[in-house]
């Protein structure tokens, strides 16, 4: 099978995060895609964080509807900092070596790559696949070869979806008591309005 892999923070999960994985199906005849809450996130700030016990339950609300997609929770059961290169692997070992798996990631983050722990061996287990974000251009793919040989390869450019949704701004108009049913699925924003979520 062909599998998606899609890791994030997920705080709280949006219809964007949906979209980018309902594009990677599409383009790649992907058979299912993974949602991966991260626990703590290397590049990241962790400390503001909303707790992973919320944001595993709105990433199973926002993907109930659809057969396809998956939840794994391998990073919030992993200790320690939530890194690719043991994700992907863990994966394999789980889902089988046989699986190809696809690990979808935005411009942001292939901007970034060259920082990630042993990128050499994640692009050996899995290939890439960048999706467009706002205010992010592809970058040089001779300058990402020079820094991490044979990527060229192993990564694939999607060209959509370009959608414009911003977690931070998510949790801003919550904060505000706003409307963020436009933002996130509906049984999502029900459940950060029941929890009061974002409040503080």
């Amino acid at each position: 099978m062909k599998i998606g892999v899609l890791g994030g923070t997920f705080d709280p999960i949006h219809k964007g995060h949906l979209a980018i994985a309902e594009a990677a199906m599409k383009r790649l005849g992907l058979d299912e895609v993974y949602f991966v809450p991260s626990a703590r996130t290397p590049l990241k700030e962790s400390d503001t964080i909303l707790a992973a016990e919320h944001r595993v339950k709105m990433v199973r609300l926002a993907i109930a509807g659809y057969p396809y997609f998956k939840l794994s929770t391998i990073e919030i059961d992993r200790p320690g900092p939530s890194y690719t290169v043991d994700t992907i692997a863990q994966l394999r070992d789980s889902l089988g070596a046989d699986n190809e798996l696809y690990f979808i990631i935005g411009l942001d983050s292939l901007v970034q790559l060259p920082r990630w722990r042993e990128v050499a061996r994640i692009i050996q287990m899995c290939q890439l696949v960048a999706v467009p974000r706002p205010g992010y251009s592809l970058p040089d793919k001779d300058s990402l070869e020079a820094v991490i040989p044979g990527i060229s390869q192993r990564l694939i450019i999607l060209d959509e979806p370009k959608m414009d949704i911003s977690a931070t701004e998510i949790r801003q108009l919550a904060k505000r008591g706003e409307s963020i049913s436009h933002l996130v699925p509906e049984a999502v924003a029900e459940y950060i309005k029941k929890n009061k979520l974002y409040l503080k």
